[in-house]
């Protein structure tokens, strides 16, 4: 697992952990990265391996193991990363970024199930991951540089992952848009309360849609003051 800290003179750490094939090179994760650096945080990002066979192992033990160190942070999960985030412990506030809590509704349970049992590490399973599902400002070099196949261990691992999602913190916030194709929502509105939901307009990837900049100031301050922020936001008439 690759690791890296952005801002190494920043005042508070935030621990970001990003979704499934982002990578800090893509244009769109640098710009959220840059969001954090420039209001004071110390970024601790972590990009994910794209194939796994354990997911203890490969991807929430490396991730545990660090923040163990941390005296104190803020705590950012997109995606996968999100349901990696969901497993530690130690952050003030936790804001996830379309958890992938459960697989959408283009991937039918009954393939799933059949695939998950295929004995195999190797990636000889399709993905296709285009700009109407990521969001409208995806990056040709994102589209190119995302990998298009995962292994049926991976399948096995990531549903075992979401299976045994744990209690979510009642102070989590979660941004997700209704017309994301690669995540559930139910996992979403049976763990984090509705007023904790931020939506917006877009695919998969909120630093990727085109209204992006609508939402830094509220993604911020729900780092910063958790889900409070939210819930004064929500309460104030439109």
């Amino acid at each position: 697992m690759r690791h890296r800290i952005f801002n190494e003179d920043g005042d508070d750490e935030l621990v970001f952990v990003m979704g499934w094939g982002n990578r800090w090179t893509h244009e769109n994760v640098s710009w959220l990265i840059g969001q954090l650096t420039e209001v004071g945080y110390r970024v601790h990002a972590f990009e994910l391996p794209t194939n796994i066979d354990d997911f203890k192992a490969d991807w929430l033990e490396p991730v545990a193991e660090y923040v163990r160190d941390l005296e104190g942070y803020q705590l950012l999960g997109h995606s996968a990363g999100a349901l990696v985030a969901q497993a530690l412990d130690g952050a003030a506030n936790h804001v996830y970024l379309s958890p992938w809590w459960g697989y959408g509704e283009g991937f039918p349970e009954p393939v799933l199930e059949a695939v998950s049992k295929l004995p195999t590490t190797f990636p000889c399973l399709p993905i296709d991951l285009d700009r109407e599902a990521l969001g409208e400002e995806a990056t040709d070099h994102q589209l190119q540089t995302t990998p298009s196949w995962v292994s049926p261990a991976f399948v096995r691992e990531t549903r075992r992952a979401q299976d045994e999602l744990l209690t979510i913190d009642h102070d989590a916030v979660v941004f997700c848009s209704l017309r994301d194709p690669v995540v559930s929502l139910h996992p979403i509105g049976e763990r984090v309360p509705a007023e904790h939901v931020v939506l917006y307009n877009g695919g998969h990837e909120l630093f990727s849609s085109r209204g992006r900049e609508r939402y830094v100031d509220l993604l911020l301050a729900a780092l910063e003051e958790g889900a409070d922020t939210v819930e004064e936001r929500s309460a104030v008439p439109v």
